[in-house]
């Protein structure tokens, strides 16, 4: 695999094994990695998943340890840190106040907030990611105009005067009952002409396509209660249903891509 080098009785590695899974390095991808450990187990359950409708796995019905949200977040920093210039770069400028629901380690609130400096950003997510959030703030030197706050993104409420609300890995989590109520309540978060942002795996109207989104909703089937993939159609409709106009879809390179709305 190209790994490890031997020589005599010694393993030592090489520069891409140095990069990605020394501890030293700034690249080391070894935490994020540990993720597919679990995505192992619950994709091992697959049949039984799909004869089941959802997922069987003890995790899906148990919630998660502290093991599992270290490794998760790690992998979805290690993601969001690759394209949260793009996405910033594709909304455009944003000023006054953000709110990131479910913001996970903050490398999007991070982001948003260095390509705006006018800009202030509340990020939500549960409580043990919550230092987890503040570590890489502090890092990036953004304790001042990125706040970490806990709450449960399934009942919480926003509080008002948002001009942007940005949902990025989270709909494909919950049910499209779940998701119409959050958008609902998401509503009421922001100002007038405020935008609201998903970020997410998005489906053509057929549901076939793209592949890895329709790949994405078997990951979903294996480790939630009701989560899956959703068509752009699906989207426009909730959005439009809680209220939001202007509702369009932004393609993006990559497997995910954005749907943008505005509260009038």
């Amino acid at each position: 695999m190209g790994l490890l080098l031997k020589q005599g009785h010694r393993f030592r590695n090489t520069p891409v094994a140095a990069r990605y899974f020394s501890a030293a390095s700034p690249d080391c991808a070894r935490t994020a990695l540990l993720h597919i450990a679990s995505l192992w187990k619950s994709w091992s359950t697959l049949t039984e998943c799909v004869r089941a409708g959802t997922a069987v796995g003890i995790d899906a019905a148990g919630g998660h340890g502290d093991d599992w949200v270290r490794t998760f977040i790690a992998a979805m920093h290690r993601n969001a840190s690759e394209r949260a210039g793009a996405v910033v770069r594709a909304l455009g400028a944003v000023a006054g106040r953000m709110l990131d629901i479910g913001g996970g380690s903050g490398a999007y609130s991070i982001a948003f907030a260095r390509a705006n400096p006018q800009l202030e950003v509340d990020m939500m997510d549960q409580p043990q990611v919550e230092p987890i959030a503040q570590a890489h703030i502090r890092e990036a030197g953004m304790e001042g105009r990125v706040h970490v706050r806990c709450g449960d993104l399934r009942s919480a409420s926003f509080g008002e005067g948002y001009d942007l609300v940005f949902l990025s890995a989270i709909c494909h989590m919950l049910s499209p009952e779940e998701n119409r109520d959050l958008l609902r309540r998401c509503f009421p978060a922001l100002a007038h002409d405020g935008r609201i942002v998903i970020q997410d795996f998005i489906l053509e109207p057929e549901k076939t396509a793209p592949k890895s989104a329709a790949l994405f909703a078997l990951n979903m089937l294996t480790g939630t209660r009701a989560g899956s993939t959703y068509s752009e159609p699906e989207y426009a409709a909730w959005l439009e249903s809680a209220g939001f106009r202007d509702v369009r879809h932004l393609r993006m390179q990559g497997p995910a891509s954005l749907m943008v709305a505005a509260r009038e």
